[in-house]
């Protein structure tokens, strides 16, 4: 019979393992590409046989599906308009935007790896791609439903321009600084980006409601 803190403790050296394999896998697949990370560099960064990572994931598009996921996760939870005891509509979305610009700083491997997938055109789909995709259509999903939040004079062709807008310009700014590295101040460049898209949108509203 297995005892109880044995299976606890096989569950977290499972846990465990699995981390190091998505940190190696963040590391390769950042200076290679997708082409260039393999199981096997995989398994010799991270030190463990490739059989252990092939027992956590199916194939590398798996690995790189999960690395993505993971870095979503507490990317998204930074995509939240702080409450209306933060102050104005324009001090709420720039709190977010500093909120989101820490995230990619910290965790910049969702955003790296899956714009990479997302330009990239193969016969085959990878799953990290597909993943990348849906992930990315909750985000603007969240976004959408904060300009419908703070300026509900808005129709939904107006709402679907500012956040196309608004994604497209934090990708350009993410890319730059991937780019340059720390010479952009990527949560100076992401409040100004929020504010500027609150002014459009408050340009936007007072024209709708003549």
């Amino acid at each position: 019979m297995t005892r109880p803190h044995t299976t606890r403790r096989k569950r977290a050296n499972g846990l465990e393992s699995r981390q190091r394999i998505l940190d190696a896998a963040v590391e390769i697949a950042g200076e290679r590409g997708y082409e260039g990370t393999s199981i096997a560099a995989v398994s010799a960064k991270c030190g463990l046989p490739a059989s252990s990572i092939y027992w956590h994931f199916k194939d590398k598009d798996d690995l790189i599906a999960a690395v993505i996921e993971r870095s979503f996760d507490s990317w998204l939870a930074a995509v939240e308009l702080p409450g209306e005891e933060t102050g104005t509509s324009l001090q709420r979305v720039t709190v977010m935007a500093a909120n989101v610009a820490k995230s990619l700083v910290d965790a910049p491997d969702f955003l790296r790896l899956g714009l990479m997938l997302a330009l990239e055109r193969r016969p085959t789909e990878p799953r990290g791609r597909t993943v990348f995709l849906q992930v990315r259509g909750v985000a603007r999903q969240k976004i959408t439903e904060m300009l419908q939040t703070l300026f509900p004079e808005l129709d939904e062709d107006g709402i679907h321009t500012l956040t196309t807008y608004a994604i497209a310009g934090a990708d350009g700014l993410f890319v730059q600084r991937e780019i340059t590295g720390d010479a952009v101040d990527l949560r100076a460049m992401f409040e100004l980006h929020a504010q500027s898209v609150h002014e459009v949108a408050r340009r936007m509203a007072a024209g709708a409601g003549r």
